[in-house]
């Protein structure tokens, strides 16, 4: 009787089932484990609505290397105690509240007043 292959329903790779004849392993790729994963969750830099409106507004875009620092920048403010902090970056301010991880505004150049209030650090990168 020839043996029957099963497969996983999520990954599409053959299993054995118990009685059958060995079979050479399958590598399954190693997924991230929960704590990897709740552990990035956390270091993601969230954009408020009125962030997200204003980003639009001002046509202001930001590459992955461009929030990776960003969140890097949060994650030393928040080492320092930082609250409601303002972070420039490739010419661009953002007003973060850090305990929240949340960028609440966002700012070029070309915005009215250029003044900033309510904030207790800044981190210039």
């Amino acid at each position: 009787m020839a043996d029957k292959i099963y497969f996983d329903s999520q990954l599409l790779l053959p299993i054995q089932r118990a009685g059958t004849r060995s079979r050479p392993a399958v590598q399954q790729p190693q997924a991230a484990s929960f704590g990897d994963m709740l552990s990035a969750a956390k270091r993601q830099v969230a954009f408020s609505a009125h962030a997200k409106a204003r980003l639009v507004e001002r046509g202001i875009s930001l590459s992955e290397q461009a929030l990776a620092r960003l969140g890097t920048a949060v994650d030393q403010l928040a080492g320092r105690g930082a609250r409601e902090s303002l972070v420039y970056l490739d010419g661009t301010a953002f007003v973060v509240s850090v305990p929240k991880r949340t960028v609440i505004t966002a700012m070029d150049g070309r915005t009215k007043d250029n003044i900033i209030t309510n904030i207790d650090s800044a981190a210039i990168l």
